[in-house]
Protein backbone atom coordinates (compact mmCIF):
# COMPACT_ATOMS: atom_id res chain seq x y z
CA UNK A 1 0.00 0.00 0.00
CA UNK A 2 1.01 3.23 -1.08
CA UNK A 3 0.78 6.56 1.00
CA UNK A 4 -1.37 9.31 -0.45
CA UNK A 5 -0.65 11.75 -2.47
CA UNK A 6 -2.28 14.73 -4.37
CA UNK A 7 -5.85 14.27 -3.92
CA UNK A 8 -7.53 13.83 -7.35
CA UNK A 9 -8.74 16.80 -8.82
CA UNK A 10 -12.93 16.94 -9.06
CA UNK A 11 -12.89 14.40 -6.11
CA UNK A 12 -14.41 10.98 -7.02
CA UNK A 13 -17.78 8.98 -7.02
CA UNK A 14 -18.86 5.56 -6.54
CA UNK A 15 -22.09 4.00 -7.29
CA UNK A 16 -23.08 1.48 -4.99
CA UNK A 17 -26.26 -1.28 -5.20
CA UNK A 18 -28.79 -2.07 -2.65
CA UNK A 19 -28.83 -5.41 -1.47
CA UNK A 20 -31.79 -8.02 -0.52
CA UNK A 21 -31.71 -11.53 1.27
CA UNK A 22 -32.70 -14.30 -0.44
CA UNK A 23 -32.16 -16.42 2.62
CA UNK A 24 -31.41 -15.00 5.78
CA UNK A 25 -31.43 -17.67 8.70
CA UNK A 26 -30.69 -16.32 12.63
CA UNK A 27 -28.64 -17.83 15.09
CA UNK A 28 -28.35 -17.74 18.47
CA UNK A 29 -26.71 -14.17 20.10
CA UNK A 30 -22.57 -14.07 19.85
CA UNK A 31 -20.66 -12.83 22.56
CA UNK A 32 -19.94 -9.40 20.65
CA UNK A 33 -23.79 -8.57 20.55
CA UNK A 34 -24.84 -9.52 17.16
CA UNK A 35 -26.12 -12.93 15.98
CA UNK A 36 -24.80 -15.92 13.55
CA UNK A 37 -26.06 -15.65 10.48
CA UNK A 38 -26.43 -17.56 7.84
CA UNK A 39 -27.16 -15.26 4.45
CA UNK A 40 -27.39 -15.37 0.46
CA UNK A 41 -27.05 -11.78 -0.78
CA UNK A 42 -27.72 -10.56 -3.99
CA UNK A 43 -26.83 -7.18 -5.26
CA UNK A 44 -29.38 -5.27 -7.06
CA UNK A 45 -29.83 -2.18 -9.78
CA UNK A 46 -30.91 0.55 -7.22
CA UNK A 47 -28.00 2.82 -6.72
CA UNK A 48 -27.24 5.03 -4.18
CA UNK A 49 -23.84 7.66 -5.33
CA UNK A 50 -21.01 8.44 -2.88
CA UNK A 51 -19.02 11.45 -3.96
CA UNK A 52 -16.04 12.49 -1.88
CA UNK A 53 -14.18 15.82 -2.58
CA UNK A 54 -10.78 17.42 -1.16
CA UNK A 55 -12.31 20.14 1.77
CA UNK A 56 -11.32 22.51 4.17
CA UNK A 57 -13.41 20.25 6.84
CA UNK A 58 -15.28 17.24 6.90
CA UNK A 59 -18.75 17.29 5.94
CA UNK A 60 -21.86 15.35 4.84
CA UNK A 61 -24.62 15.84 2.08
CA UNK A 62 -27.34 13.65 1.48
CA UNK A 63 -29.89 14.45 -1.51
CA UNK A 64 -32.47 12.33 -2.82
CA UNK A 65 -35.06 10.00 -1.11
CA UNK A 66 -35.95 10.55 2.63
CA UNK A 67 -32.23 11.99 2.74
CA UNK A 68 -34.10 14.41 5.98
CA UNK A 69 -33.24 10.99 7.46
CA UNK A 70 -29.85 9.90 7.01
CA UNK A 71 -27.50 11.85 9.62
CA UNK A 72 -25.58 14.76 7.88
CA UNK A 73 -22.86 14.68 10.54
CA UNK A 74 -19.40 12.62 11.44
CA UNK A 75 -22.49 9.76 12.78
CA UNK A 76 -22.76 9.04 9.01
CA UNK A 77 -21.84 5.35 7.95
CA UNK A 78 -19.75 6.99 5.40
CA UNK A 79 -18.05 9.41 7.46
CA UNK A 80 -16.80 6.75 9.36
CA UNK A 81 -15.63 4.83 6.26
CA UNK A 82 -13.61 7.76 5.68
CA UNK A 83 -12.48 8.40 9.20
CA UNK A 84 -11.36 4.94 9.23
CA UNK A 85 -9.45 5.04 5.89
CA UNK A 86 -7.96 7.98 6.85
CA UNK A 87 -6.52 5.91 10.19
CA UNK A 88 -5.37 3.22 8.54
CA UNK A 89 -3.20 5.30 5.60
CA UNK A 90 -2.09 7.86 8.48
CA UNK A 91 -3.75 10.64 7.05
CA UNK A 92 -4.32 13.07 9.52
CA UNK A 93 -6.35 15.62 7.95
CA UNK A 94 -9.28 13.60 6.33
CA UNK A 95 -11.10 16.75 5.68
CA UNK A 96 -13.30 16.13 3.13
CA UNK A 97 -16.98 16.74 1.46
CA UNK A 98 -18.84 13.77 1.07
CA UNK A 99 -22.28 13.93 -1.37
CA UNK A 100 -24.23 11.76 -1.14
CA UNK A 101 -27.57 10.72 -3.72
CA UNK A 102 -29.83 8.32 -2.22
CA UNK A 103 -32.15 5.79 -4.17
CA UNK A 104 -31.99 2.83 -1.92
CA UNK A 105 -34.57 3.22 0.70
CA UNK A 106 -33.66 4.33 4.10
CA UNK A 107 -33.39 2.10 6.97
CA UNK A 108 -35.50 -0.61 4.23
CA UNK A 109 -33.56 -3.27 5.09
CA UNK A 110 -31.74 -3.20 1.78
CA UNK A 111 -27.95 -1.56 3.10
CA UNK A 112 -28.66 1.27 2.14
CA UNK A 113 -26.34 2.97 4.89
CA UNK A 114 -23.85 -0.12 4.20
CA UNK A 115 -23.51 0.86 0.43
CA UNK A 116 -23.00 4.47 1.31
CA UNK A 117 -19.84 3.44 3.53
CA UNK A 118 -18.64 1.18 0.53
CA UNK A 119 -18.70 3.86 -1.44
CA UNK A 120 -17.15 6.35 0.75
CA UNK A 121 -14.42 3.45 1.08
CA UNK A 122 -13.79 3.33 -2.83
CA UNK A 123 -13.91 7.30 -3.37
CA UNK A 124 -11.98 8.16 -1.02
CA UNK A 125 -8.98 5.62 -1.96
CA UNK A 126 -9.06 7.26 -5.11
CA UNK A 127 -9.30 10.80 -3.98
CA UNK A 128 -6.06 9.80 -1.79
CA UNK A 129 -5.07 7.32 -4.66
CA UNK A 130 -4.40 5.14 -2.05
CA UNK A 131 -3.31 1.80 -3.43
CA UNK A 132 -5.21 -1.19 -1.35
CA UNK A 133 -5.67 -4.46 -1.78
CA UNK A 134 -8.83 -5.86 -1.90
CA UNK A 135 -8.79 -7.69 1.43
CA UNK A 136 -7.49 -4.49 3.19
CA UNK A 137 -10.57 -2.82 1.66
CA UNK A 138 -12.70 -5.89 3.06
CA UNK A 139 -11.29 -5.70 6.53
CA UNK A 140 -12.02 -2.05 6.81
CA UNK A 141 -15.35 -2.53 5.08
CA UNK A 142 -15.97 -5.90 8.46
CA UNK A 143 -15.42 -3.14 10.87
CA UNK A 144 -17.79 -0.55 9.89
CA UNK A 145 -20.80 -3.37 9.71
CA UNK A 146 -21.80 -6.82 8.83
CA UNK A 147 -23.29 -5.77 5.18
CA UNK A 148 -20.43 -3.47 3.87
CA UNK A 149 -18.55 -6.27 2.70
CA UNK A 150 -21.23 -7.34 0.31
CA UNK A 151 -22.10 -3.48 -0.82
CA UNK A 152 -18.31 -3.86 -2.12
CA UNK A 153 -18.17 -7.12 -3.27
CA UNK A 154 -21.87 -7.63 -5.08
CA UNK A 155 -23.03 -10.28 -7.57
CA UNK A 156 -24.32 -13.36 -4.97
CA UNK A 157 -22.79 -14.39 -2.05
CA UNK A 158 -23.19 -16.62 1.10
CA UNK A 159 -22.39 -14.67 4.39
CA UNK A 160 -21.80 -16.52 7.28
CA UNK A 161 -20.40 -15.16 10.77
CA UNK A 162 -21.97 -12.13 11.15
CA UNK A 163 -22.79 -11.49 7.33
CA UNK A 164 -18.90 -10.69 6.70
CA UNK A 165 -17.48 -13.34 5.62
CA UNK A 166 -18.21 -14.13 2.38
CA UNK A 167 -18.10 -16.98 -0.61
CA UNK A 168 -19.23 -16.31 -4.27
CA UNK A 169 -22.06 -17.82 -5.22
CA UNK A 170 -22.70 -18.98 -9.12
CA UNK A 171 -26.69 -17.66 -9.63
CA UNK A 172 -27.43 -18.08 -13.84
CA UNK A 173 -29.81 -15.44 -14.81
CA UNK A 174 -30.62 -12.09 -14.50
CA UNK A 175 -34.08 -12.13 -11.96
CA UNK A 176 -36.49 -9.60 -11.58
CA UNK A 177 -37.74 -7.90 -8.29
CA UNK A 178 -40.49 -5.09 -7.39
CA UNK A 179 -39.30 -3.19 -4.54
CA UNK A 180 -41.82 -1.61 -2.11
CA UNK A 181 -40.86 1.10 0.67
CA UNK A 182 -42.79 1.04 3.74
CA UNK A 183 -43.61 4.57 4.58
CA UNK A 184 -41.90 4.61 8.19
CA UNK A 185 -38.40 2.66 8.42
CA UNK A 186 -37.35 0.09 10.43
CA UNK A 187 -34.26 0.11 13.68
CA UNK A 188 -32.20 -3.33 12.80
CA UNK A 189 -31.06 -3.80 16.14
CA UNK A 190 -34.93 -3.44 17.41
CA UNK A 191 -35.99 -6.01 14.88
CA UNK A 192 -33.24 -8.72 15.94
CA UNK A 193 -34.50 -7.90 19.68
CA UNK A 194 -38.51 -8.63 18.38
CA UNK A 195 -36.78 -11.74 16.72
CA UNK A 196 -35.53 -12.64 20.49
CA UNK A 197 -38.44 -11.74 22.18
CA UNK A 198 -40.92 -13.96 19.78
CA UNK A 199 -38.69 -17.24 20.10
CA UNK A 200 -38.22 -17.13 23.85
CA UNK A 201 -42.14 -16.01 24.29
CA UNK A 202 -42.35 -19.35 22.24
CA UNK A 203 -40.45 -21.15 24.18
CA UNK A 204 -37.57 -21.88 21.02
CA UNK A 205 -34.14 -21.85 21.15
CA UNK A 206 -31.75 -20.39 18.65
CA UNK A 207 -29.92 -23.27 16.76
CA UNK A 208 -26.59 -22.49 14.64
CA UNK A 209 -28.69 -21.40 11.11
CA UNK A 210 -27.62 -24.22 8.06
CA UNK A 211 -26.51 -23.63 4.82
CA UNK A 212 -29.61 -22.50 2.58
CA UNK A 213 -28.28 -25.37 -0.03
CA UNK A 214 -31.45 -26.00 -1.95
CA UNK A 215 -31.96 -22.16 -2.53
CA UNK A 216 -27.88 -22.61 -4.02
CA UNK A 217 -28.45 -24.84 -6.25
CA UNK A 218 -32.13 -23.47 -7.90
CA UNK A 219 -29.87 -19.83 -8.49
CA UNK A 220 -27.10 -22.17 -9.99
CA UNK A 221 -29.72 -23.76 -12.35
CA UNK A 222 -30.99 -19.84 -13.20
CA UNK A 223 -34.83 -21.02 -12.98
CA UNK A 224 -36.80 -18.36 -11.33
CA UNK A 225 -39.40 -20.71 -10.40
CA UNK A 226 -37.57 -23.14 -8.27
CA UNK A 227 -36.29 -20.08 -6.73
CA UNK A 228 -39.22 -18.28 -5.81
CA UNK A 229 -40.71 -20.77 -2.98
CA UNK A 230 -37.36 -21.05 -1.83
CA UNK A 231 -37.27 -17.65 -0.47
CA UNK A 232 -36.82 -16.95 3.52
CA UNK A 233 -35.92 -14.61 5.96
CA UNK A 234 -36.09 -15.48 9.78
CA UNK A 235 -36.47 -11.76 10.57
CA UNK A 236 -39.70 -11.62 8.45
CA UNK A 237 -41.61 -12.73 11.61
CA UNK A 238 -40.10 -9.78 13.73
CA UNK A 239 -41.05 -7.27 11.23
CA UNK A 240 -44.53 -8.01 10.88
CA UNK A 241 -44.87 -8.40 14.27
CA UNK A 242 -43.11 -4.13 14.53
CA UNK A 243 -45.33 -3.07 11.29
CA UNK A 244 -48.48 -5.29 10.95
CA UNK A 245 -49.09 -4.09 7.77
CA UNK A 246 -46.42 -5.02 6.02
CA UNK A 247 -48.78 -8.26 5.68
CA UNK A 248 -50.87 -6.05 3.49
CA UNK A 249 -47.75 -5.05 1.13
CA UNK A 250 -47.09 -8.71 0.58
CA UNK A 251 -50.38 -9.88 -0.19
CA UNK A 252 -51.00 -7.21 -2.78
CA UNK A 253 -47.52 -8.05 -4.46
CA UNK A 254 -48.40 -11.52 -4.31
CA UNK A 255 -51.74 -11.01 -5.59
CA UNK A 256 -50.78 -8.45 -8.15
CA UNK A 257 -48.67 -11.73 -9.86
CA UNK A 258 -45.23 -11.71 -8.09
CA UNK A 259 -43.77 -15.08 -7.76
CA UNK A 260 -42.86 -14.88 -4.35
CA UNK A 261 -42.57 -11.46 -1.77
CA UNK A 262 -40.61 -11.48 1.02
CA UNK A 263 -38.97 -8.70 3.95
CA UNK A 264 -35.90 -7.89 3.03
CA UNK A 265 -33.45 -7.71 5.56
CA UNK A 266 -34.47 -6.67 9.09
CA UNK A 267 -37.76 -4.31 7.03
CA UNK A 268 -39.60 -3.00 6.46
CA UNK A 269 -39.18 -3.16 2.36
CA UNK A 270 -40.70 -5.82 0.71
CA UNK A 271 -39.28 -7.32 -2.16
CA UNK A 272 -41.08 -9.52 -5.15
CA UNK A 273 -39.65 -12.07 -6.89
CA UNK A 274 -41.03 -12.04 -10.72
CA UNK A 275 -40.61 -14.01 -13.74
CA UNK A 276 -39.20 -11.54 -15.88
CA UNK A 277 -38.52 -7.95 -16.86
CA UNK A 278 -42.74 -7.21 -17.84
CA UNK A 279 -43.99 -9.25 -15.24
CA UNK A 280 -42.24 -7.22 -12.86
CA UNK A 281 -43.12 -3.67 -15.07
CA UNK A 282 -47.22 -4.70 -13.86
CA UNK A 283 -46.68 -6.03 -10.55
CA UNK A 284 -44.88 -2.48 -10.31
CA UNK A 285 -47.99 -0.65 -11.45
CA UNK A 286 -50.46 -2.98 -9.52
CA UNK A 287 -48.30 -2.49 -6.55
CA UNK A 288 -48.18 1.35 -6.97
CA UNK A 289 -52.29 1.52 -7.52
CA UNK A 290 -52.92 -0.65 -4.37
CA UNK A 291 -51.55 2.58 -2.02
CA UNK A 292 -49.80 0.17 0.39
CA UNK A 293 -46.07 1.41 -0.45
CA UNK A 294 -44.73 4.56 0.23
CA UNK A 295 -42.62 4.38 -3.34
CA UNK A 296 -42.43 1.44 -5.92
CA UNK A 297 -39.57 0.52 -7.78
CA UNK A 298 -38.33 -2.48 -10.06
CA UNK A 299 -34.58 -3.71 -10.24
CA UNK A 300 -33.20 -6.63 -11.70
CA UNK A 301 -29.62 -8.64 -9.89
CA UNK A 302 -27.24 -9.78 -9.33
CA UNK A 303 -25.28 -6.98 -10.48
CA UNK A 304 -21.59 -5.95 -9.17
CA UNK A 305 -20.77 -4.22 -5.86
CA UNK A 306 -19.17 -1.03 -5.66
CA UNK A 307 -17.74 1.03 -8.52
CA UNK A 308 -15.84 3.73 -9.36
CA UNK A 309 -18.26 6.40 -12.07
CA UNK A 310 -18.54 9.53 -13.29
CA UNK A 311 -20.81 11.96 -11.00
CA UNK A 312 -24.26 11.91 -12.79
CA UNK A 313 -26.25 13.53 -9.92
CA UNK A 314 -30.28 14.12 -10.80
CA UNK A 315 -30.32 10.69 -12.70
CA UNK A 316 -32.50 8.15 -12.10
CA UNK A 317 -31.28 4.63 -10.59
Amino acid sequence: MSGPAQPSLGGATARVPAKVNLHLGVGPLRDDGYHELSTLFCALSLYDEVTVRAADELSVTVRGDNYREVPADASNLAAQAVLALARHAGIDDPSVAIEIDKAIPVAGGMAGGSADAAGALLAAARLWRLDLDRETLLDLAAGLGSDVPFALVGGTALGTGRGEKLLPVLQRGDFWWVIGAARTGLSTPEVYRELDRLRAERGEEASAPGRPDALMQALASGDVHAVAPLLHNDLQAAALSLQPLLRRTLRAGTESGALAGIVSGSGPSCVFLCEDEDAAINVATELSGSGVAKAVRTAHGPVPGARLVQPNHGSTR
